[in-house]
């Protein structure tokens, strides 16, 4: 299993920066992509950001959050930080660490997604 565990949330007004960090533990897999999702109430989680470390799809974002919010993530140490600035209201969620890992005896194997238990993140006007 993986234990996924975020810190860095909390309250900045519009204009404001934050920086979140997840850390994960627990049995060792190989990790395919590290990142992160957010989510309010009565809507769906949503992707944010992600790093992937095997295959070609390198760093992604959500267009909402395109150059204002920096990933980075550590495959061996385990760990990703979203540096989020420039926030504004419409970033307030709870947002939540994310890893996909291989699993299963090789060659049969799949990716198993891990979630944090998410950090909340207030912007207020």
């Amino acid at each position: 299993q993986v234990q996924l565990v975020e810190s860095g949330g909390g309250s900045v007004q519009t204009g404001g920066s934050l920086r979140l960090s997840c850390a994960a533990s627990g049995r060792r897999y190989t990790y395919h992509s590290m990142g992160w999702y957010r989510q309010t109430p009565g809507r769906q989680r949503e992707f944010v950001a992600a790093v992937t470390f095997i295959g070609g799809d390198g760093i992604k974002y959500a267009d909402s959050v395109k150059g204002r919010f920096t990933i980075t993530a550590d495959r061996l140490k385990r760990t990703t930080d979203l540096q989020m600035d420039n926030l504004t209201p419409e970033d307030t969620a709870v947002y939540y660490c994310h890893a996909e890992v291989y699993v299963g005896p090789p060659p049969n194997l799949s990716r198993e997604a891990n979630w944090g238990q998410g950090t909340q993140v207030t912007v207020s006007s």
